[in-house]
């Protein structure tokens, strides 16, 4: 059985005049707003925890993080439990493909939602196996042994490019006009452990503060509200959403 506790927060920052940032844990959507849960997981459960970074300006982004996460927790809730995991990823591959094509067809049929689009991160366990999965340039970490590791890979221009700072330009997202859409998903089973933290954020924290500092934060017990108060006290010039989840015996 692994045991988890989780707190998680989605803030507007300090700048913009409204959150496009949603996230979801488990059943529970989240934007405005900061939660905690305990979860205890068998072989036999199934769980899914995901952020999403809206964009499109007009409130579009915010309807697309929305619409993505909500489609998400349905498809996840129908899905087998007998899966293996190569048909596990490809049923979520599908699924982006064509939550990708209702987001640009949505804002192909009404102007005010053109071009909306959102980032995807989430970690999901079913039939007794850890997966994370990316679309974007939202992140997700693990804290092992006093190292925080991004497991994730940016799809942003600084990432093509080789750039060490961060572009909030994006290659890679759902919807947004993104015709070639993809995922990165990846087992992740054996990358967790009792004693781990595993970090579910968007860009407003990442762009604020630095991995180093976000290491021994979380190594200091910080919670993700936290995180997104450290993030908005160095400027909050985004919306910063964050999961953090303690593995636990």
């Amino acid at each position: 059985m692994a045991h988890f506790f989780i707190t998680a927060s989605s803030r507007v920052g300090c700048v913009r005049a409204n959150n496009e940032d949603m996230l979801m844990l488990d059943h529970e959507f989240l934007r405005d707003a900061v939660d905690s849960k305990t979860i205890d997981l068998t072989s036999t459960d199934r769980m899914l925890l995901a952020l999403a970074d809206g964009m499109g300006g007009h409130k579009c982004g915010e309807v697309a993080s929305s619409e993505v996460l909500h489609s998400l927790r349905y498809f996840f809730c129908d899905l087998p439990s007998n899966l293996s995991s190569e048909d596990f990823c490809d049923n979520i591959r599908k699924w982006l493909m064509s939550i990708s094509l209702e987001i640009n067809s949505r804002g192909l049929a009404n102007p005010a939602y053109s071009d909306m689009g959102t980032t995807l991160v989430a970690l999901a366990y079913l039939g007794g196996e850890f997966f994370w999965m990316n679309c974007g340039d939202s992140r997700f970490y693990r804290l092992h042994k006093g190292e925080l590791k991004q497991l994730t890979t940016d799809h942003s221009l600084s990432q093509v490019l080789g750039l060490k700072e961060h572009s909030s330009q994006i290659v890679n997202c759902i919807g947004g006009g993104c015709k070639d859409c993809y995922i990165d998903i990846e087992k992740c089973t054996d990358q967790i452990e009792p004693g781990d933290v595993l970090l579910i954020c968007s860009d407003g924290l990442t762009d604020m503060v630095s991995d180093d500092i976000i290491c021994q934060r979380l190594m200091d017990g910080c919670d993700a509200e936290k995180l997104c108060q450290m993030a908005e006290d160095a400027g909050g010039y985004d919306n910063v959403s964050v999961i953090v989840v303690h593995v636990e015996d």
